[in-house]
Protein backbone atom coordinates (compact mmCIF):
# COMPACT_ATOMS: atom_id res chain seq x y z
CA UNK A 1 0.00 0.00 0.00
CA UNK A 2 1.72 3.21 -1.26
CA UNK A 3 0.83 6.37 1.24
CA UNK A 4 1.25 9.99 -0.01
CA UNK A 5 -0.55 13.30 1.19
CA UNK A 6 -2.00 13.01 -2.35
CA UNK A 7 -3.59 9.44 -1.51
CA UNK A 8 -4.59 10.85 1.19
CA UNK A 9 -6.64 13.80 0.10
CA UNK A 10 -8.60 11.37 -2.33
CA UNK A 11 -9.16 8.88 0.03
CA UNK A 12 -10.96 11.46 2.58
CA UNK A 13 -14.34 10.38 2.15
CA UNK A 14 -13.83 6.63 1.51
CA UNK A 15 -14.92 3.89 3.40
CA UNK A 16 -14.22 0.32 1.76
CA UNK A 17 -16.44 -3.00 1.88
CA UNK A 18 -19.66 -1.38 1.65
CA UNK A 19 -22.15 -2.89 -0.90
CA UNK A 20 -25.43 -3.96 -2.08
CA UNK A 21 -26.94 -1.00 -0.10
CA UNK A 22 -28.73 -0.20 -2.84
CA UNK A 23 -30.53 -3.41 -3.40
CA UNK A 24 -31.91 -3.77 -0.01
CA UNK A 25 -34.06 -0.45 0.65
CA UNK A 26 -37.69 -2.27 -0.65
CA UNK A 27 -36.72 -5.14 2.65
CA UNK A 28 -37.01 -2.20 4.92
CA UNK A 29 -40.11 -1.58 6.61
CA UNK A 30 -40.58 2.35 6.36
CA UNK A 31 -42.38 2.51 10.01
CA UNK A 32 -38.46 1.39 11.37
CA UNK A 33 -37.73 4.46 13.39
CA UNK A 34 -34.22 5.16 13.99
CA UNK A 35 -33.41 7.91 16.77
CA UNK A 36 -29.59 9.22 16.58
CA UNK A 37 -28.17 10.83 19.34
CA UNK A 38 -25.39 13.86 18.61
CA UNK A 39 -25.02 15.81 15.55
CA UNK A 40 -21.06 15.94 15.28
CA UNK A 41 -18.96 14.19 12.62
CA UNK A 42 -20.41 10.46 13.71
CA UNK A 43 -23.98 11.64 14.18
CA UNK A 44 -24.49 13.80 10.96
CA UNK A 45 -22.68 11.32 8.67
CA UNK A 46 -24.40 8.68 10.07
CA UNK A 47 -28.35 10.15 9.58
CA UNK A 48 -26.41 11.22 5.92
CA UNK A 49 -25.88 7.71 4.68
CA UNK A 50 -28.60 6.08 6.81
CA UNK A 51 -31.19 8.30 4.46
CA UNK A 52 -28.79 7.89 1.17
CA UNK A 53 -27.97 3.90 1.11
CA UNK A 54 -31.65 3.59 2.35
CA UNK A 55 -33.19 5.39 0.37
CA UNK A 56 -35.23 7.04 2.75
CA UNK A 57 -37.06 3.94 4.09
CA UNK A 58 -36.24 4.67 7.20
CA UNK A 59 -37.71 7.38 9.66
CA UNK A 60 -35.07 9.29 11.41
CA UNK A 61 -35.02 11.65 14.17
CA UNK A 62 -31.42 13.51 15.10
CA UNK A 63 -31.33 15.07 18.66
CA UNK A 64 -28.66 17.40 19.68
CA UNK A 65 -28.58 20.26 22.18
CA UNK A 66 -27.70 22.71 19.37
CA UNK A 67 -29.37 23.04 16.37
CA UNK A 68 -25.42 23.80 14.58
CA UNK A 69 -22.17 21.54 15.08
CA UNK A 70 -18.44 23.49 15.77
CA UNK A 71 -16.18 21.73 14.26
CA UNK A 72 -12.75 20.44 16.40
CA UNK A 73 -11.22 19.93 13.18
CA UNK A 74 -9.19 23.08 12.11
CA UNK A 75 -10.76 24.46 15.19
CA UNK A 76 -6.51 24.96 16.70
CA UNK A 77 -6.61 27.96 13.94
CA UNK A 78 -9.18 29.72 15.56
CA UNK A 79 -6.87 30.70 18.49
CA UNK A 80 -4.01 31.94 16.07
CA UNK A 81 -6.85 34.01 14.30
CA UNK A 82 -6.25 32.37 10.87
CA UNK A 83 -9.70 31.13 10.68
CA UNK A 84 -13.37 31.94 11.70
CA UNK A 85 -15.13 29.46 14.05
CA UNK A 86 -18.65 30.43 12.36
CA UNK A 87 -16.61 28.92 9.57
CA UNK A 88 -16.27 25.40 11.04
CA UNK A 89 -19.89 25.77 12.33
CA UNK A 90 -22.49 23.86 10.59
CA UNK A 91 -26.80 23.85 10.91
CA UNK A 92 -28.18 20.53 10.83
CA UNK A 93 -30.95 21.71 8.63
CA UNK A 94 -29.50 21.89 5.40
CA UNK A 95 -28.35 17.93 5.74
CA UNK A 96 -31.64 17.35 7.22
CA UNK A 97 -33.71 18.85 4.24
CA UNK A 98 -31.74 17.76 1.84
CA UNK A 99 -31.77 13.68 3.43
CA UNK A 100 -35.10 14.06 4.41
CA UNK A 101 -34.70 13.31 8.39
CA UNK A 102 -35.92 15.41 11.23
CA UNK A 103 -34.11 17.14 13.79
CA UNK A 104 -34.86 17.88 17.37
CA UNK A 105 -32.86 20.15 19.38
CA UNK A 106 -32.67 18.82 23.00
CA UNK A 107 -30.51 17.04 25.79
CA UNK A 108 -31.03 13.10 26.30
CA UNK A 109 -31.43 13.00 30.09
CA UNK A 110 -32.48 9.14 29.74
CA UNK A 111 -32.23 6.12 28.05
CA UNK A 112 -34.92 3.61 28.40
CA UNK A 113 -33.81 0.70 26.92
CA UNK A 114 -36.32 -1.67 27.92
CA UNK A 115 -39.39 0.54 26.63
CA UNK A 116 -37.07 1.43 23.88
CA UNK A 117 -37.20 5.22 23.99
CA UNK A 118 -35.63 8.00 25.31
CA UNK A 119 -36.30 11.02 28.27
CA UNK A 120 -35.45 14.28 27.11
CA UNK A 121 -34.52 17.22 29.49
CA UNK A 122 -38.29 19.04 28.61
CA UNK A 123 -39.87 15.95 30.40
CA UNK A 124 -40.81 14.69 26.46
CA UNK A 125 -39.76 11.18 25.36
CA UNK A 126 -39.20 9.67 22.37
CA UNK A 127 -39.89 5.83 21.02
CA UNK A 128 -37.12 3.99 18.60
CA UNK A 129 -36.96 0.41 16.84
CA UNK A 130 -33.20 1.72 16.77
CA UNK A 131 -30.61 4.07 18.78
CA UNK A 132 -27.80 5.19 17.70
CA UNK A 133 -25.29 7.12 20.34
CA UNK A 134 -22.98 9.59 18.71
CA UNK A 135 -22.64 11.34 21.82
CA UNK A 136 -19.11 12.20 21.40
CA UNK A 137 -16.73 12.66 25.20
CA UNK A 138 -17.43 14.10 28.81
CA UNK A 139 -14.48 15.70 30.47
CA UNK A 140 -13.43 14.88 33.71
CA UNK A 141 -13.83 16.89 36.99
CA UNK A 142 -10.88 18.06 38.75
CA UNK A 143 -11.05 19.67 41.89
CA UNK A 144 -10.85 23.38 41.54
CA UNK A 145 -11.33 23.49 37.59
CA UNK A 146 -13.72 25.87 36.16
CA UNK A 147 -13.95 25.82 32.69
CA UNK A 148 -15.94 29.00 32.62
CA UNK A 149 -12.18 31.08 33.26
CA UNK A 150 -9.92 28.19 32.20
CA UNK A 151 -11.03 26.98 28.83
CA UNK A 152 -9.98 24.06 27.51
CA UNK A 153 -11.29 24.13 23.43
CA UNK A 154 -11.38 20.65 23.15
CA UNK A 155 -14.96 20.40 22.59
CA UNK A 156 -15.24 23.28 19.85
CA UNK A 157 -17.82 26.41 20.85
CA UNK A 158 -17.77 28.92 23.40
CA UNK A 159 -14.47 27.62 25.35
CA UNK A 160 -12.48 27.92 21.95
CA UNK A 161 -13.43 31.47 21.86
CA UNK A 162 -12.27 32.03 25.11
CA UNK A 163 -9.37 30.67 25.02
CA UNK A 164 -8.78 32.69 21.80
CA UNK A 165 -9.93 35.99 23.72
CA UNK A 166 -7.22 35.19 26.41
CA UNK A 167 -4.01 34.85 24.13
CA UNK A 168 -4.95 37.55 21.75
CA UNK A 169 -5.82 39.98 24.78
CA UNK A 170 -3.99 38.67 27.59
CA UNK A 171 -0.63 36.94 26.88
CA UNK A 172 1.92 39.57 27.37
CA UNK A 173 5.96 40.02 25.12
CA UNK A 174 7.58 37.11 26.78
CA UNK A 175 4.54 35.80 28.29
CA UNK A 176 3.68 32.50 29.58
CA UNK A 177 1.32 29.84 28.33
CA UNK A 178 0.55 26.24 30.44
CA UNK A 179 -1.36 23.66 28.47
CA UNK A 180 -1.86 20.40 30.05
CA UNK A 181 -2.43 17.55 27.66
CA UNK A 182 -4.75 14.34 28.99
CA UNK A 183 -4.64 10.29 29.35
CA UNK A 184 -4.84 8.93 26.22
CA UNK A 185 -6.94 7.46 24.89
CA UNK A 186 -8.43 10.78 24.18
CA UNK A 187 -10.41 12.68 21.28
CA UNK A 188 -7.35 13.79 18.20
CA UNK A 189 -4.50 12.06 19.42
CA UNK A 190 -1.86 14.92 17.62
CA UNK A 191 -4.30 17.61 18.50
CA UNK A 192 -2.23 19.03 21.68
CA UNK A 193 0.87 18.79 20.00
CA UNK A 194 -0.21 20.61 17.23
CA UNK A 195 -1.95 23.14 19.67
CA UNK A 196 1.46 23.40 21.53
CA UNK A 197 3.25 24.86 18.47
CA UNK A 198 0.90 27.12 17.07
CA UNK A 199 0.92 28.60 20.62
CA UNK A 200 4.70 28.88 20.94
CA UNK A 201 4.38 30.21 17.41
CA UNK A 202 1.73 32.42 18.84
CA UNK A 203 3.92 33.33 21.94
CA UNK A 204 7.11 34.24 19.71
CA UNK A 205 4.66 36.11 17.29
CA UNK A 206 3.61 38.55 19.95
CA UNK A 207 7.42 39.34 21.79
CA UNK A 208 8.49 39.93 18.18
CA UNK A 209 5.88 42.49 17.46
CA UNK A 210 7.07 44.06 20.72
CA UNK A 211 10.82 44.28 19.58
CA UNK A 212 11.76 40.59 20.65
CA UNK A 213 11.86 40.99 24.48
CA UNK A 214 8.98 41.72 27.69
CA UNK A 215 8.85 42.01 30.74
CA UNK A 216 8.92 38.90 31.78
CA UNK A 217 11.93 37.73 28.97
CA UNK A 218 11.52 35.12 26.54
CA UNK A 219 8.37 33.44 26.03
CA UNK A 220 8.01 30.15 27.08
CA UNK A 221 4.94 27.04 26.94
CA UNK A 222 5.00 24.91 29.04
CA UNK A 223 3.34 21.43 28.06
CA UNK A 224 2.24 18.76 30.60
CA UNK A 225 1.40 15.68 29.48
CA UNK A 226 -0.17 12.84 31.86
CA UNK A 227 0.86 10.28 28.66
CA UNK A 228 5.08 9.55 28.92
CA UNK A 229 5.99 10.19 25.20
CA UNK A 230 4.18 12.27 22.43
CA UNK A 231 0.95 10.07 21.48
CA UNK A 232 1.13 10.70 17.54
CA UNK A 233 3.58 12.20 14.81
CA UNK A 234 6.27 11.78 17.47
CA UNK A 235 9.25 12.36 14.87
CA UNK A 236 6.99 15.66 14.24
CA UNK A 237 6.44 16.72 17.29
CA UNK A 238 9.81 16.19 18.71
CA UNK A 239 11.72 17.86 15.97
CA UNK A 240 9.29 20.29 15.80
CA UNK A 241 9.71 20.60 19.96
CA UNK A 242 13.08 20.47 19.85
CA UNK A 243 14.51 22.33 16.50
CA UNK A 244 11.51 24.79 15.80
CA UNK A 245 10.79 25.91 19.27
CA UNK A 246 13.41 24.87 21.31
CA UNK A 247 13.85 27.92 22.84
CA UNK A 248 9.98 28.53 23.79
CA UNK A 249 8.25 24.91 24.91
CA UNK A 250 9.11 23.05 27.88
CA UNK A 251 7.67 19.68 27.41
CA UNK A 252 7.28 17.74 30.16
CA UNK A 253 6.53 13.74 30.15
CA UNK A 254 4.24 11.40 32.49
CA UNK A 255 2.80 14.77 34.31
CA UNK A 256 -0.74 14.21 36.55
CA UNK A 257 -2.87 17.41 37.09
CA UNK A 258 -4.31 16.92 40.68
CA UNK A 259 -5.91 20.62 41.19
CA UNK A 260 -6.46 23.90 39.51
CA UNK A 261 -6.46 27.23 40.91
CA UNK A 262 -8.54 28.90 38.79
CA UNK A 263 -8.61 32.29 40.02
CA UNK A 264 -4.29 32.28 39.64
CA UNK A 265 -4.57 30.14 36.67
CA UNK A 266 -2.26 27.53 38.60
CA UNK A 267 -2.09 23.82 37.66
CA UNK A 268 -1.33 21.91 40.86
CA UNK A 269 0.48 18.90 39.37
CA UNK A 270 2.71 15.11 40.66
CA UNK A 271 5.77 17.26 39.88
CA UNK A 272 4.62 20.73 41.95
CA UNK A 273 2.60 23.99 40.53
CA UNK A 274 2.64 25.66 37.00
CA UNK A 275 1.19 28.90 36.64
CA UNK A 276 0.79 31.11 33.28
CA UNK A 277 -0.62 33.85 31.90
CA UNK A 278 -3.14 32.10 29.95
CA UNK A 279 -3.71 28.35 31.25
CA UNK A 280 -5.29 25.74 28.86
CA UNK A 281 -6.53 22.61 30.80
CA UNK A 282 -7.69 19.96 28.58
CA UNK A 283 -9.24 17.20 31.32
CA UNK A 284 -9.21 13.48 30.71
CA UNK A 285 -11.98 12.54 28.55
CA UNK A 286 -14.60 9.39 29.35
CA UNK A 287 -17.80 8.58 27.49
CA UNK A 288 -20.74 10.52 28.60
CA UNK A 289 -23.30 9.88 31.62
CA UNK A 290 -25.91 8.99 29.81
CA UNK A 291 -24.17 6.20 28.39
CA UNK A 292 -22.48 4.91 31.71
CA UNK A 293 -25.84 5.47 33.53
CA UNK A 294 -27.60 3.26 30.94
CA UNK A 295 -25.66 0.54 31.62
CA UNK A 296 -23.29 0.77 28.41
CA UNK A 297 -20.27 1.17 29.90
CA UNK A 298 -19.10 -1.57 32.67
CA UNK A 299 -18.54 -0.60 35.97
CA UNK A 300 -14.86 0.54 36.42
CA UNK A 301 -14.28 1.32 32.63
CA UNK A 302 -14.25 5.08 30.69
CA UNK A 303 -15.81 3.84 27.23
CA UNK A 304 -18.73 2.05 25.64
CA UNK A 305 -17.65 -1.80 24.40
CA UNK A 306 -19.11 -2.54 20.75
CA UNK A 307 -18.99 -4.89 18.45
CA UNK A 308 -16.71 -3.28 15.49
CA UNK A 309 -18.85 -4.91 12.66
CA UNK A 310 -21.62 -2.99 12.90
CA UNK A 311 -21.11 -0.90 16.51
CA UNK A 312 -24.33 -2.09 17.85
CA UNK A 313 -23.27 -2.09 22.14
CA UNK A 314 -21.74 -5.60 23.56
CA UNK A 315 -24.02 -5.04 26.40
CA UNK A 316 -27.37 -3.81 25.36
CA UNK A 317 -28.90 -5.19 21.67
CA UNK A 318 -30.83 -2.31 19.42
CA UNK A 319 -28.21 0.45 20.67
CA UNK A 320 -25.31 1.35 18.60
CA UNK A 321 -22.76 3.13 19.43
CA UNK A 322 -20.34 5.51 17.35
CA UNK A 323 -17.50 7.68 17.46
CA UNK A 324 -15.70 9.23 20.32
CA UNK A 325 -17.75 6.91 23.04
CA UNK A 326 -16.94 3.76 21.64
CA UNK A 327 -14.18 1.38 22.84
CA UNK A 328 -12.38 -0.43 20.09
CA UNK A 329 -8.63 0.67 19.64
CA UNK A 330 -9.67 2.93 16.54
CA UNK A 331 -8.44 6.54 17.07
CA UNK A 332 -10.71 9.42 18.64
CA UNK A 333 -10.76 11.54 15.36
CA UNK A 334 -13.41 13.68 13.18
CA UNK A 335 -12.25 11.10 10.31
CA UNK A 336 -12.50 7.68 12.19
CA UNK A 337 -16.03 8.78 13.52
CA UNK A 338 -17.35 9.93 9.99
CA UNK A 339 -16.33 6.29 8.72
CA UNK A 340 -17.71 4.22 11.64
CA UNK A 341 -20.92 5.78 11.21
CA UNK A 342 -20.83 4.44 7.52
CA UNK A 343 -19.88 0.64 8.41
CA UNK A 344 -22.74 1.62 10.73
CA UNK A 345 -25.30 2.37 8.68
CA UNK A 346 -24.68 -0.06 6.33
CA UNK A 347 -24.84 -3.12 9.33
CA UNK A 348 -28.20 -1.28 10.22
CA UNK A 349 -29.60 -1.01 6.89
CA UNK A 350 -28.44 -5.31 6.84
CA UNK A 351 -30.39 -6.22 9.83
CA UNK A 352 -33.25 -4.62 9.30
CA UNK A 353 -33.52 -5.90 6.12
CA UNK A 354 -32.98 -9.50 7.78
CA UNK A 355 -29.45 -9.91 6.00
CA UNK A 356 -26.70 -10.82 7.74
CA UNK A 357 -23.93 -8.62 9.39
CA UNK A 358 -21.16 -10.59 9.88
CA UNK A 359 -20.95 -12.48 6.37
CA UNK A 360 -17.65 -13.15 4.96
CA UNK A 361 -18.08 -11.33 2.10
CA UNK A 362 -18.58 -7.69 4.32
CA UNK A 363 -16.12 -8.84 7.54
CA UNK A 364 -13.52 -10.05 4.72
CA UNK A 365 -13.47 -6.58 3.51
CA UNK A 366 -14.32 -4.05 6.52
CA UNK A 367 -11.95 -1.18 6.99
CA UNK A 368 -11.87 2.20 8.15
CA UNK A 369 -9.70 5.02 8.02
CA UNK A 370 -8.18 7.82 10.10
CA UNK A 371 -6.70 10.72 8.99
CA UNK A 372 -5.20 14.26 9.87
CA UNK A 373 -3.06 17.10 9.22
CA UNK A 374 -1.60 19.08 11.70
CA UNK A 375 -0.58 22.78 11.42
CA UNK A 376 2.93 23.47 12.99
CA UNK A 377 3.18 26.94 12.21
CA UNK A 378 1.30 29.58 11.02
CA UNK A 379 1.96 27.92 6.85
CA UNK A 380 3.05 24.73 7.13
CA UNK A 381 1.67 21.73 8.52
CA UNK A 382 2.34 17.83 8.86
CA UNK A 383 -0.11 14.58 8.09
CA UNK A 384 -1.09 11.37 9.68
CA UNK A 385 -2.66 8.46 8.09
CA UNK A 386 -3.30 4.92 9.38
CA UNK A 387 -5.98 2.27 7.65
CA UNK A 388 -7.68 -0.15 10.09
CA UNK A 389 -8.78 -3.64 9.30
CA UNK A 390 -11.28 -5.89 10.68
CA UNK A 391 -9.22 -9.57 11.95
CA UNK A 392 -11.70 -12.37 11.89
CA UNK A 393 -9.50 -14.22 14.53
CA UNK A 394 -9.55 -11.56 17.00
CA UNK A 395 -12.11 -10.06 16.56
CA UNK A 396 -10.93 -6.79 16.66
CA UNK A 397 -9.82 -3.67 14.37
CA UNK A 398 -6.15 -3.69 13.88
CA UNK A 399 -3.97 -1.84 12.18
CA UNK A 400 -3.64 -2.82 8.32
CA UNK A 401 -0.11 -4.12 7.36
CA UNK A 402 1.94 -1.13 6.11
CA UNK A 403 -0.97 1.57 6.25
CA UNK A 404 0.66 3.51 8.66
CA UNK A 405 1.81 7.01 6.98
CA UNK A 406 3.19 10.48 7.87
CA UNK A 407 5.08 13.21 6.85
CA UNK A 408 8.83 13.94 7.09
CA UNK A 409 8.71 17.08 8.99
CA UNK A 410 6.25 19.52 7.59
CA UNK A 411 5.76 22.34 4.59
CA UNK A 412 3.64 23.95 2.89
CA UNK A 413 2.14 22.14 0.43
CA UNK A 414 0.62 19.89 2.95
CA UNK A 415 -0.72 23.01 4.51
CA UNK A 416 -2.58 23.64 1.92
CA UNK A 417 -3.85 21.12 1.38
CA UNK A 418 -4.84 20.21 4.77
CA UNK A 419 -7.88 22.83 3.73
CA UNK A 420 -8.85 20.47 1.20
CA UNK A 421 -8.94 17.58 3.06
CA UNK A 422 -11.10 19.90 5.64
CA UNK A 423 -13.48 20.72 3.31
CA UNK A 424 -14.04 17.46 1.99
CA UNK A 425 -14.41 15.92 5.47
CA UNK A 426 -17.32 18.50 6.03
CA UNK A 427 -18.81 18.24 2.66
CA UNK A 428 -19.22 14.53 3.38
CA UNK A 429 -20.47 14.82 6.78
CA UNK A 430 -22.43 17.62 6.76
CA UNK A 431 -23.64 19.11 3.64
Amino acid sequence: MTISRRNLIRTTSGVAALSLIGKLSSQIDDRHHVVVVGGGFAGSTLARYLSLWGEQKFRITLIDPSSEHSSCVMSNLVLTNQIALSKLTFSHTPLADRFNFATRVGSVSEIKAGAKSVLLADGSELSYDTLVLATGIELDAIDGYDPARIPHAWIAGDSTELLRQQLNEELPAGGHVVMTIPEAPYRCPPGPYERACLLAAMARQITDANGGSGVNGSPTVTVLDANEDIQAEKATFTAAFEELYGDIIDYRRGVKITRIDSDNRTAYTTVGAFSGDVLNVIPNHQAPAILRNAGLVPTGDRWAPVDPVTYESALIGGIYVIGDAQATSQPKSAHMANAQAKVCADAIIRKTAGLATHASERINNLTTNSACFSPVNFNEAAWLTAVFRYNTASRLMELAPNSLGASEGWDRESYDDMYTWASNLFSDTFV
